[in-house]
């Protein structure tokens, strides 16, 4: 039996959908709860206004009324989908929340997605974003996902290769941009685990708690205190997480750069370019714990953007553009916001 459409609400109130607190409203808002509704939502009249879908909103900057139907993910479920001789397959639904699904896998003892402990958002985004952390991004265990289609309604099922996974970039924010909705994600966790222990902090952590071989349970507790200290819970101040992308120079930039700024923090990656810090480069800007408005780089993370009271997402575009206008100006390279602006 096909599923019927969910109830559709108008003029609906998103500000508790944005962990930025942003005041927005949409003109028709649908709770999905099963992949089934969707294809029954594709015969409703409102499915021809512009649609939106909205995870966890901890990714988002509202800049406005929404004027079309947004779709709010809310499909639940966590399972080991499988198992082999070398990994555990894990599925969870698009809606369940991101690290209340890590810590549950390690209750379970799957290990293997510690570093990612805490980072604010659902299952269904993680992959759109490729998140990653001290370390670790979802696409060194992620498997598989099932998404439909917005277009037809059909079932689509999507490997590794299919999602072109990037640096904080995949083919949801690209080719499948708003043409499908995640419904479930798999991921692979390995039965050979080692800790990822290599980034600094995470190190550090480690040491000062005298762990010297730390389980997958003691990595996700070094980070979630990481987190804590550096990060504003969302809760009580409104953010979007890191706002801007680390960026990716080649090796004339950072020569140019590093004749000036020699203790510039910088990262080799696999293609031979460098990874920048992003925060780095705010904070040498003058812009850590600076308001401009409503709005401010946090106080013990120039990269984390936050909502001081009554913020708009005018109030958001107008200190982000401030911040890359001063990197630039300084540095000569250009900062990309993370979240997406709707």
């Amino acid at each position: 039996m096909s599923a019927a459409a969910p109830a559709i609400e108008c003029d609906a109130d998103l500000r508790a959908f944005n962990t930025f607190g942003l005041p927005a409203r949409a003109a028709r808002l649908a709770t999905v709860t099963d992949a089934a509704q969707v294809a029954a939502l594709i015969a409703a009249p409102e499915w021809g206004l512009p649609r939106l879908v909205l995870g966890g909103g901890s990714n988002l900057v509202l800049t406005r009324d929404f004027p079309g139907l947004v779709l709010k993910v809310a499909i639940a479920g966590r399972r080991l989908a499988d198992e082999d001789n070398d990994a555990w397959y894990v599925e969870a639904g698009a809606g369940e929340n991101w690290h209340d699904f890590v810590r549950w896998t390690l209750a379970q003892g799957w290990a293997g997605l510690e570093n990612l402990s805490l980072i604010p958002g659902t299952v269904g985004a993680a992959p759109v974003q490729n998140i990653g952390a001290y370390g670790l991004e979802i696409a060194e265990r992620f498997h598989g996902l099932q998404a439909v289609s917005l277009e037809t309604g059909e079932m689509l099922r999507l490997g590794p290769a299919d999602c072109r996974f990037a640096y904080r970039d995949s083919v949801f924010k690209q080719a499948l941009a708003g043409r499908v909705l995640i419904t479930a994600v798999t991921f692979r966790l390995p039965k050979r685990w080692q800790p990822v222990t290599g980034y600094a902090d995470v190190a550090r952590e480690l040491a000062e708690r005298g762990i010297a071989a730390p389980t997958a349970l003691d990595v996700s507790d070094a980070v979630i205190a990481i987190r804590r200290r550096k990060l504003p819970d969302p809760a009580r101040l409104g953010n979007a997480g890191s706002f801007f992308k680390n960026p990716v120079v080649d090796a004339a930039v950072l020569a140019r750069l590093d004749a000036a700024h020699p203790e510039l923090p910088r990262y080799p990656q696999a293609d031979g370019r460098f990874k920048l810090a992003a925060g780095w480069l705010i904070d040498r800007c003058g812009w850590k714990g600076r308001d401009l408005g409503p709005v401010g780089a946090y106080e013990q993370q120039a990269l984390v953007l936050v909502n001081r009271d009554g913020a708009t997402g005018a109030d958001v575009e107008r200190i982000a553009r401030a911040i890359q206008d001063d990197v630039f100006a300084r540095f000569g390279v250009h900062l990309e916001p993370e979240p997406v602006f709707v």
